[in-house]
């Protein structure tokens, strides 16, 4: 393992952390001043890196670290599939513990988080997905691994319904936490109303703390482990009901009770109590975007502004360890970051910026004295890995890099511009450019329209890793914010749900993206393609169809392209409220691919996973089906690829490496990156075997 030094620190940096860390902690830590550099990396890496080495599971990802600092909780890439692993930080050994990836074969179990309690036990959320009365239901449940003594303790499972997975509050000290769960100790009935157990981790033997209530189907505790509020939503009628219990008070009351009917409100559910009160912050974007704000719980008024970002939304909060305070922010304006409003970490990103440069450093997470913390370094410009930095001694160590095969290898620049939409909305847009190419005009370009559809996508993005692997291959990739993104505010979400939005206006906002930037000269228009994963799916089919004249090729995947077939399925597992929320539209057959596959298409290759609890894979069966009866030629109009152990998640390696190389298949076939007119030569591929 590398260890060094910090090398840049200002005075200022050195005093504030010494003054910051005394205070707290009774320690300077003198030895944050040596002047050790950072290890060198090359500039660049000639050659091309293959797609496949940009979506292969990661070697060190979501990394926690325990209370005291002596051990890590991480995923671990594994012959393709994720592994949930602790390395004892003193002898460097690894203990593999579980399996971490969607389920997919029968008997499988999902991972979908994981945290420590107290230092030797780490707590797991696993999830199994059955056939319940021809539907599908997920049931949750927590286990725990004892890394002293290497074993399991199911945690609370006796009488547990389908959902006994939330942890609502943790006592490090004690070793024991809250969990609300379903129970079925007197009555199936009570699913979906949840109680909350104190759970002991090292037994998973439990008690009540709070029954059942006829209203609640959700829990919130405040730092000192007590109940303070209860949630239910009602998928028919889309209210939202809040019971609040006042500060020292034993009754729930009623505070809150309304419907928002354009799905665009945020509701002002209390994030984090501030102990003591009735006050708790919480976010709303009742005054346009989405910020912090302190609210009294019992009036349900907004006290005071606690942190927001000018024309963007705020995207959530991060609390102490113990739940008791706010330490920072996670903010959006094209690009994720973090905020902190604790002095210590403020201090810590301060030396992190100064010794790696802004914005390539990030604080994942830290021990209960705030002296040990780990680290992430890499950033936009690089492939990165995880430090574990010490306080006392000023001293950063290598862990791991989270793609060994890449390191910290250069990777494509990426920018979040822009350009204006031909109705003169402004749209931003993360533009990835390859790095083999910097300088040169009118290049081959991706349109990729991100999920949801009504999420931000940020220049940081990881959800959606398909820019690197395809800018590394020479294309300029787009992936638009269109309308009806978050992260600008509710009006932003607005004008694309309202009718005339979804699959009209939305799919101009792509179009438009080939006029602007053909103006720019940075892309040739003539050589577009559009792809897409989920909503993308649907966005880069709708395309071909109604588009196919922009587009050289479109690729989707997991796509929804029956509208109102998508809708009953919605209505039926989601509920009659909940069935609105793909689109709003007047037109809904006709802004549907599959019901209009008669006329010109552009050549699409469509994918689908068998095992897509999302989507259903009928969507695509359907589309297929209605190509060929309009006279489609598969392998010359569309090709059809089914993933028989792929989910709507694309969580392991081989079907995550299916989709990208099929994808540069496609590309290279119809619009390929290189062509004899381009000044740059392609450069050779690399041999990562």
């Amino acid at each position: 393992m590398k260890t060094f030094k910090i090398s840049v620190l200002s005075k200022a940096s050195a005093l504030a952390l010494g003054l910051s860390m005394s205070a707290s902690f009774g320690v300077f830590p003198q030895q944050a001043k040596a002047q050790q550099s950072p290890p060198q990396v090359p500039e660049t890496v000639e050659g091309r890196i293959p797609v496949a080495e940009f979506v292969k599971q990661p070697n060190m990802g979501r990394v926690k670290i325990s209370p005291d600092a002596t051990k890590l909780a991480y995923v671990a890439g594994r012959d393709g599939r994720e592994m949930l692993v602790v390395l004892d930080l003193e002898t460097m050994q690894e203990l593999p513990i579980l399996a971490a990836n969607e389920a997919r074969e029968s008997g499988d179990r999902t991972m979908s988080e994981y945290r420590w309690i107290g230092n030797d036990h780490v707590v797991a959320t696993v999830i199994s997905r059955e056939n319940l009365y021809g539907q599908l239901a997920d049931f949750r449940r927590l286990v725990a691994f004892d890394v002293k003594t290497r074993q399991s303790i199911p945690q609370a499972w006796r009488d547990a319904g389908g959902d006994a997975g939330a942890i609502l509050h943790i006592d490090h000290d004690k070793g024991k936490y809250l969990l609300q769960r379903d129970s079925v100790a007197n009555s199936t009935e009570r699913w979906g109303f949840p109680e909350v157990v104190e759970v002991d981790v090292s037994t998973g033997k439990f008690e009540m703390v709070q029954r059942t209530n006829p209203v609640v189907r959700a829990w919130v505790a405040d730092s000192d482990g007590e109940i303070r509020a209860g949630f239910n939503s009602n998928p028919d009628d889309g209210k939202f009901r809040m019971l609040y219990k006042a500060d020292g008070e034993r009754n729930f009351k009623t505070v809150y009770n309304e419907a928002d009917e354009t799905r665009v409100g945020s509701i002002p559910t209390p994030e984090l109590f501030i102990p003591g009160t009735d006050m708790a912050y919480t976010i709303s974007n009742h005054d346009g975007v989405d910020k912090v704000y302190k609210m009294n719980m019992k009036t349900m008024e907004i006290v005071e502004t606690a942190f927001e970002t000018e024309g963007f939304d705020v995207q959530g909060i991060i609390p102490s360890k113990d739940d008791s305070k706010l330490v920072g922010v996670r903010t959006f304006d094209g690009t994720m970051r973090l905020v902190w409003t604790n002095e210590n970490l403020k201090t810590v990103q301060t030396i992190l910026d100064e010794t790696f440069g802004q914005d390539k450093a990030t604080i994942v997470d830290w021990s209960n004295d705030f002296m040990t913390q780990v680290i992430y370094v890499g950033g936009l410009e690089r492939n990165g890995g995880y430090y574990l930095y010490d306080l006392k001694s000023g001293k950063f160590r290598l862990l791991n890099w989270d793609r060994t095969a890449l390191k910290d290898a250069p990777l494509n620049p990426v920018k979040a511009e822009w350009y204006t939409a031909s109705d003169g909305t402004k749209i931003q847009a993360v533009v990835t450019y390859p790095r083999h190419r910097l300088g040169e005009k009118n290049l081959p370009v991706i349109v990729m329209p991100h999920g949801g559809p009504f999420l931000a996508l940020s220049a940081t993005n990881s959800t959606e890793p398909w820019n690197q692997p395809l800018a590394e291959q020479g294309y300029v990739v787009i992936q638009p914010n269109y309308r009806g993104s978050g992260g600008y505010g509710k009006e932003f979400v607005k004008i694309g749900r309202q009718p005339g939005g979804y699959g009209k206006r939305m799919q101009d906002d792509l179009n438009d993206i080939l006029t602007e930037y053909g103006k720019k000269g940075i892309i040739d228009p003539t050589r577009a393609c559009i792809m897409g994963w989920s909503y993308g799916g649907y966005a880069a089919a709708r395309g071909a169809q109604r588009d196919p004249e922009l587009w050289k090729c479109a690729i989707a995947g997991a796509g929804v392209y029956d509208m109102p077939m998508m809708n009953k399925w919605d209505s039926k597992n989601l509920g009659r409220f909940s069935s609105g929320f793909q689109a709003t539209s007047e037109d809904p057959e006709g802004i549907s691919s599959a019901r209009n596959t008669d006329g010109p298409w552009a050549p699409i290759l469509i994918v689908t996973a068998k095992r897509d609890a999302r989507i259903p894979m009928e969507q695509a069966e359907t589309l297929v089906a209605n190509l060929r009866k309009s006279g489609k030629v598969e392998g010359k109009d569309y090709r059809y690829i089914v993933q028989e152990q792929g989910t709507h998640n694309l969580p392991y390696d081989d079907v995550h490496i299916q989709w990208i190389e099929e994808a540069y298949a496609w590309l290279e076939r119809f619009n390929p990156a290189y062509i004899q007119t381009d000044k740059t030569p392609e450069p050779s591929l690399m041999d990562f075997n």
